[in-house]
């Protein structure tokens, strides 16, 4: 087991409400455990750049209930490289870092991996408001994000319904519908468009119509920006020409990545944080922390890294070569279930938002 002296902490890619909840757990955990810590400010950019400064108890006070990140965040390119990952050990060796826990998505957990492939142990932690990750049930940030949404769709509705008026809502996700799907259900949108399943515009410009000749005077169409930035756009004149309602288009876009995080964030956050900082200081690394059936885990990097491939069909030559047939299996039943539980929510917003 390595003898941690120092550790860092970053957070890199997209920001995430409840990424300061994470940090502030993780630091206290080491800190209590006689463990110093140094924050890394603008993620992989400022490990390479040396911005690092040392964190105590009380620089981490009353952060659980900001949104952004403290530790600010950046997009690195220059860390892809031969030369930006030799200036990162550079400054590791230089500030005596043992170790880091890395906050982010897939693009913060292939650097975290690179870096423990150098000798710098990596514990990634979770944080998008897409929730697309496929190793973990939840992501921090993911509720917070669909709780935005609904609260701008309900201010929305109001105005939809007194101008007996349609509204097409286009949400972020990327490639991942989870939060369109979630948000249709608890918003009761007229439809929702996500790229896991076939969405036709005909049927849904029916489905208007019909509702409009029961009395409905408000309606709402939630669209995933994974169908890309010019659907929606489309969608809202198609809606307007085919049904005679009035429909204009709202793209929530980068609103819906702010705000104070939620009380689950905040709780998923502190659980995530505490236990990637003890399983760093045990001796673990190279490790994803993942929330499973409402358990706490830990999953291998690269196994969590292939698996998101597998389920976005992203695979490339050579990506199943190091697992085992029983890996493999496990894999595609874990995606079975992602796949299962999104269908159970298409379904059941097709069912009662009429």
């Amino acid at each position: 087991m390595k003898n941690f002296k120092r550790i860092g902490i970053l957070t890199s890619g997209g920001d995430a409400p409840g990424m300061n909840a994470a940090v502030r757990a993780a630091v206290r955990v080491a800190l209590t455990r006689g463990v110093d810590v140094v924050a890394i400010y603008r993620g992989y950019s400022g490990l390479i750049s040396g911005d690092i400064k040392p964190l105590s108890m009380r620089d981490v006070s009353n952060i659980i209930n900001r949104g952004g990140t403290i530790l600010y965040s950046d997009r690195c390119p220059e860390f892809k490289t031969k030369e930006g990952m030799q200036r990162a050990i550079d400054t590791c060796k230089k500030f005596g870092i043992d170790g880091i826990i890395t906050l982010g998505g897939d693009g913060t957990f292939r650097g975290a991996t690179d870096l423990t492939a150098h000798g710098i142990p990596c514990v990634g932690i979770p944080c998008t408001i897409d929730n697309d990750i496929t190793s973990t049930e939840a992501t921090i940030g993911f509720d917070t994000a669909m709780n935005t949404v609904i609260e701008l769709i309900d201010k929305l509705r109001d105005t939809c319904e007194s101008h007996a008026r349609c509204n097409v809502v286009e949400v972020m996700g990327r490639g991942a519908g989870d939060i369109a799907l979630n948000t249709a259900i608890a918003s009761g949108a007229s439809s929702v468009v996500v790229p896991e399943f076939p969405y036709d515009d005909e049927s849904i410009c029916k489905k208007i119509i019909s509702a409009k000749s029961l009395g409905k005077r408000n309606f709402i169409v939630i669209v995933s920006e994974g169908v890309g930035s010019d659907y929606a756009p489309a969608l809202t004149k198609k809606i307007q020409d085919a049904t005679g309602v009035e429909t204009k288009f709202a793209r929530l876009a980068h609103i819906v990545r702010g705000g104070n995080p939620t009380l689950r964030d905040r709780v998923l956050a502190s659980k995530m944080g505490t236990f990637a900082a003890e399983e760093l200081l045990r001796g673990n690394s190279n490790v994803v922390v993942c929330e499973k059936r409402g358990k706490i885990v830990s999953k291998d990097i690269n196994y969590a890294l292939i698996l998101d491939r597998m389920y976005k069909c992203t695979l490339k030559e050579g990506d199943l070569d190091s697992f085992s047939e029983e890996d493999i299996a496990k894999m595609k039943r874990e995606i079975d279930r992602k796949r299962a539980h999104l269908l159970e929510l298409f379904t059941v917003e097709n069912k009662i938002n009429l």
